[in-house]
């Protein structure tokens, strides 16, 4: 049994600091133990207390009469690394620090924390700074949560890992409360060494455990989160997770368009999405969307139908199905026809959707018979029933009702509860209906759904990185030619170009490119060209030079800086711009794409993929990058327009990220803004480039 197991389902406990006031916090955990059921032994150390809640209490750790697999340690910041190096030297297996005081509050408190890691040595440490953790399947309690006054709390698919100790009783109290059933909650809190990955990984192998909900602060270790979160995908075990800070742009200052483009919050939609984690908008949605993933029915696609016999919630319910992306489609005239046969005569509205049936909150067999109906028809992939009024009397009867057709059908079938009554909610959520009191929520809820049946789909592996040679490349910022000449060395098409000098050198550039051309300054020092009035456009053989003699004078006079070089470039016309940009983050490195060109900023358009361990981004991703675009329809021949060459997008997409991963820690920023995306067969051409390496 590893260490995290015996931290999980322990044998023995000591709880050091023990209080025989079971009102106090430092009493709760005995009482709590007790009160839960747990079957082990308890040793309560505290050296003033003879006894606490029946069970003889020990002066110190090195009087107790066996090696206890967890330690609970009740002490504050400036003792507890006393109790934890007994502990270890005892050869307890695990222990759980719950005071405040540490890295949280500033160097003093980071001292403190070391201080505690010394003293555990080899030792399993959880916190500090931490509520502890339940674990419902087996009855053990160790926390000092005031949520677990309560006196029962339902078990079942759902584990939470939470980097918040206030968020584990938040989630455990409105889990009872509802009848969602939980299996293990850990808080992590400061991660002083057990961390978010070490229990998604446990959680990965625990068979009670079907769905795992997670709180984040920070991902501290983002390669260990996911290696974990890969083992729990492979398990098949969806993962949810809400992920405070995303008002916090995060965007470093940068001299690329992608530093403002990118966040620390877009990084963690990216890395969400690239391993299949469900990412709940909303707080609510945290215990929302497990609730209905724990029911363990997939949904395969977005048409649902709502049963109601309120004709209000039903509207309501379907308003927010229909924002979030569902259909709510009419039933097929086969299912319509066995709709109406069960209350023929009557005024019910049986043949469109909201299905108001309106008797059937009072009728449980008419109730039956027409969820049957909907669970069988081919118009729908998941069925909504809203619980009524007519509920709040006898909820056993509607739930019931609905149980007993589950059998019929693998497809989701959630419940809105219209009025207020958390017990219908929770008789509801008991017998197996996921209920919810908002209509966001079931909204949310079958989102959550879909995105778990999609994830099980996405691709994680990368490209292998081919080695180009790029020895003689200078460190620092390149100027254009310099950058547009490494995307080259990777494949990257460019547009056609030449260096000049001088006025006349130019002219004679144009004449040799033939039509209109693009005049730029070239320096390593002027990033945003334009700003500067560096880029002019539409040039011909004729006009060039005397735009060459102007731009220089009046970039000299907003930058100070004289200008030896310049450089002409074909222009290039009947394409879509695009941005294609790396951004750096403590998340790792991702890969940029959006609409381009002087707007890119003002549009945001965009979507990211982390690069992966093993190298560059597959050719799958790049063409799923394009199709994530808001804009997508202009490269896919919208409204009549010519389709553009998105495979050749792709390519240039993963030849840049191999170029990215090969030059690994070395890379500072790279961008080209805009890539051309010229019409199908014609590829692509960087019009723009920008690299700025390490030195």
């Amino acid at each position: 049994m590893s260490a995290i197991e015996r931290l999980i389902r322990p044998r023995s406990i000591a709880v050091i600091g023990a209080s025989a006031d079971p009102g106090k916090t430092s009493g709760r955990p005995v009482s709590y133990l007790q009160k839960h059921g747990f079957a082990g032994a308890i040793y309560p150390v505290n050296p003033k207390v003879g006894e606490i809640g029946g069970l003889k209490c020990y002066a110190d750790i090195a009087s107790l009469p066996d090696v206890p697999d967890v330690g609970l340690v009740l002490l504050g910041a400036e003792r507890a690394h006393i109790a934890v190096r007994e502990l270890s030297e005892r050869g307890a297996a695990a222990t759980i620090v719950l005071a405040s005081g540490f890295t949280e509050t500033g160097a003093e408190g980071a001292a403190r924390q070391q201080q505690l890691m010394q003293a555990a040595g080899s030792m399993r440490l959880l916190g500090p700074n931490t509520i502890g953790l339940v674990n419902l399947t087996d009855n053990i309690v160790l926390s000092a949560s005031g949520a677990l006054a309560i006196d029962h709390f339902p078990a079942g698919p759902i584990g939470l890992v939470s980097q918040s100790g206030g968020i584990l009783g938040a989630i455990l109290s409105r889990a009872a409360a509802r009848g969602v059933g939980l299996s293990k909650l850990v808080s992590t809190s400061n991660e002083a060494d057990l961390e978010l990955a070490d229990f998604i990984d446990f959680l990965a192998d625990d068979s009670a455990t079907k769905v795992i909900a997670l709180y984040i602060e920070a991902i501290r270790n983002p390669s260990r989160f996911r290696t974990a979160v890969l083992k729990a995908r492979r398990a098949g075990k969806p993962i949810v997770a809400f992920k405070i800070g995303r008002s916090e742009a995060g965007a470093k200052a940068a001299v690329s368009h992608t530093g403002a483009l990118a966040g620390s919050d877009r990084m963690y939609d990216a890395l969400f999405r690239q391993l299949g984690v469900i990412r709940a908008k909303t707080f609510e949605d945290l215990l929302d969307i497990p609730a209905a993933l724990g029911a363990g029915r997939k949904l395969s696609g977005r048409r649902v139908a709502i049963l109601t016999s309120t004709g209000g919630a039903g509207t309501i319910v379907s308003d927010s199905l229909g924002v979030a992306g569902f259909a709510t489609p009419a039933p097929d005239a086969d299912t319509a026809a066995q709709l109406r046969a069960l209350q023929s005569g009557s005024h019910a509205m049986l043949d469109r959707n909201p299905i108001d049936v309106t008797l059937a909150g009072l009728q449980p067999d008419l109730l039956r018979a027409a969820i049957r109906t909907l669970l069988v028809s081919p118009s729908y992939d998941a069925l909504v029933v809203i619980a009524g009024s007519s509920a709040v009397g006898s909820p056993a009867l509607m739930a019931d009702a609905i149980h007993d057709c589950l059998p019929l059908s693998d497809k989701p079938v959630i419940a809105y509860v219209s009025p207020y009554a958390p017990e219908v909610v929770s008789v509801l959520t008991r017998r197996g209906v996921p209920a919810y009191t908002s209509a966001e929520s079931c909204a949310a809820a079958l989102d959550g759904l879909l995105q778990a049946a999609m994830s099980e789909q996405v691709q994680t592996s990368g490209t292998a990185v081919t080695t180009v040679d790029i020895s003689d490349i200078p460190a620092g910022s390149l100027d254009e030619a310099q950058a547009k000449a490494l995307f080259a060395r990777f494949g990257i098409p460019i547009a056609a170009e030449k260096v000049v000098a001088t006025a006349s050198e130019a002219e004679q550039a144009a004449r040799d490119f033939g039509g209109r051309v693009v005049l730029k300054i070239l320096s390593r020092e002027i990033a945003h060209k334009s700003d500067v009035g560096g880029v002019a456009v539409n040039l011909t053989a004729e006009t060039i030079a005397d735009r060459l003699t102007v731009m220089a004078e009046e970039v000299e006079a907003r930058t100070g800086r004289r200008l030896e070089r310049f450089l002409v470039q074909e222009m290039i016309s009947g394409g879509v711009e695009i941005i294609l940009g790396m951004h750096r983050d403590p998340l790792g490195v991702a890969i940029l794409l959006g609409m381009g060109g002087v707007a890119a900023e003002l549009f945001k358009d965009t979507t990211m993929r982390l690069l992966p361990p093993e190298g560059g981004l597959s050719l799958v991703e790049a063409r799923a990058m394009a199709r994530d675009l808001v804009t997508w329809p202009l490269l896919d021949g919208f409204r009549g327009r010519p389709k553009c060459d998105a495979e050749a997008l792709a390519a240039a997409v993963v030849a840049f990220s191999r170029m990215v991963a090969q030059l690994g820690d070395r890379l500072a920023e790279a961008e080209i803004n805009p890539v051309f995306v010229l019409p199908a067969g014609q590829g692509v051409k960087a019009a723009d480039g920008l690299v700025v390496l390490n030195v």
